[in-house]
């Protein structure tokens, strides 16, 4: 399996991760031209903007950890970008989480992983 297909799986089991936890998908893969936010999810109303991040060695420290300041502003970009597009959204709560998708399925889910 190429790192592609294993991304977009990690992708997959997160979203049905989320989705047992009660939360709806809105979208999946938005993409800018400032980058890309793999999943768009609602809870309780809320925009929940997800970065699922695929853990194969625990010596690389967590997927949160691997989410560094750059990608957060590549992130709030595309979050800004995506809600040009759906106005009404954009008056809703929003918030940035993420997934680490270790080893046997674990899931990491780090709610508000980084502040706006």
């Amino acid at each position: 399996m190429t790192s592609r297909q294993q991304g977009l799986d990690a992708e997959t089991r997160a979203l049905d991760y989320l989705q047992r936890q009660g939360l709806t998908p809105l979208a999946r893969n938005v993409r800018s031209p400032r980058g890309e936010i793999d999943l768009i999810m609602e809870e309780d109303r809320t925009i929940v903007f997800v970065e699922v991040r695929l853990r194969t060695r625990s010596d690389f420290g967590s997927g949160a950890e691997s989410v560094t300041r750059r990608k957060q502003e590549k992130l709030i970009a595309t979050a800004a970008y995506f809600l040009q597009q759906h106005k009404p959204l954009a008056k809703r709560p929003a918030r940035f989480d993420v997934v680490s998708v270790g080893y046997q399925d674990k899931m990491d889910w780090i709610k508000n992983a980084f502040e706006v």
